[in-house]
């Protein structure tokens, strides 16, 4: 992660512990990466089961990108499949034990700020910290948290158990009203 994303992630704990919260470490079933092939496996035969017939079509115009991602669920199997939802269902126990003590887990939302479009890895997912909450049927909120020092936003993830949006919200509405990230705009990058 770059050092300003985890700066502005140490300074949301501040500010948050300074509100009252106990701030706690937490020791995870899983790295947040482990969920990258699983939930990839479920989404692209997910994917390519509603679309594969228009991935699949060539004369259509589908982003270079996007084709072989849904393309990539023509080659997982139904026992694959079936595989991955035992998987996720294993991780979602493992997870619910691990934060069963706590109200939240708070995670910077990325690994480091947005970055030009034709400098994206197609081949990578900047969902290092967000597609676990997916996969796990967890509820999360993004908030703003902070500029690099270019003047590109970054933010917070506040993530708590699935259908728990009302403590999500309570701690953003907390969060964002003792910070004012939410009031200041970047400066116009050239």
């Amino acid at each position: 992660m770059s050092s300003e994303v985890l700066a502005a992630y140490d300074a949301s704990l501040e500010a948050l512990a300074r509100l009252g919260a106990e701030i706690v470490t937490v020791a995870l079933p899983r790295r947040f990466g482990d969920f990258t092939d699983l939930t990839g496996r479920i989404i692209g035969a997910e994917g390519y089961f509603l679309v594969g017939d228009l991935v699949d079509d060539m004369s259509l115009p589908i982003d270079d990108a996007v084709r072989p991602r849904i393309g990539s669920g023509r080659s997982v199997s139904a026992r694959d499949y079936l595989r991955a939802f035992d998987e996720r269902e294993r991780a979602k126990r493992e997870f619910a034990a691990a934060l069963a003590d706590v109200d939240a887990l708070l995670t910077p939302t990325t690994q480091t700020a947005a970055i030009p479009v034709d400098e994206v890895d197609q081949a990578s997912t900047p969902a290092h910290f967000t597609r676990f909450v997916n996969a796990l049927d967890l509820c999360a909120l993004a908030l703003p948290n902070g500029f690099t020092a270019a003047g590109l936003p970054l933010s917070l993830q506040i993530i708590c158990r699935g259908y728990d949006e009302v403590t999500a919200l309570r701690i953003g509405w907390a969060y964002q009203g003792a910070t004012d990230w939410h009031e200041r705009r970047p400066p116009e990058l050239g």
